[in-house]
């Protein structure tokens, strides 16, 4: 089974409308590990890793988001190389 990491920055009415639950609720859906957090700049950063076809789960609904969210960007990559996270966790 592939593994790889997504690395994204989300754009557009993404804090304070709970995306940052709602990504780790989905990180546990889809079995994935890493992290969340809101940026300086209003924007959500999200990386984690797992099997590729629940990466890409993972950025089509983050290209969505949550219900009252409204995503206008998602700038992301994707690497082979594993950080080992453990959990999926909120940063601040």
């Amino acid at each position: 089974m592939e593994k790889l990491k997504l690395y994204a920055i989300i754009s557009g009415r993404v804090q304070g409308v709970f995306f940052r639950v709602n990504t780790k609720n989905k990180a546990y859906e889809l079995g994935l590990t890493g992290w969340v957090k809101n940026r300086w700049d209003g924007k959500v950063e999200v990386a984690c890793e797992g099997a590729k076809e629940k990466i890409d789960k993972m950025l089509e609904w983050l290209k969505k988001g949550p219900k009252y969210a409204k995503v206008t960007n998602v700038e992301h990559y994707f690497d082979v190389k594993e950080e080992g996270f453990q959990d999926f966790e909120i940063v601040f």
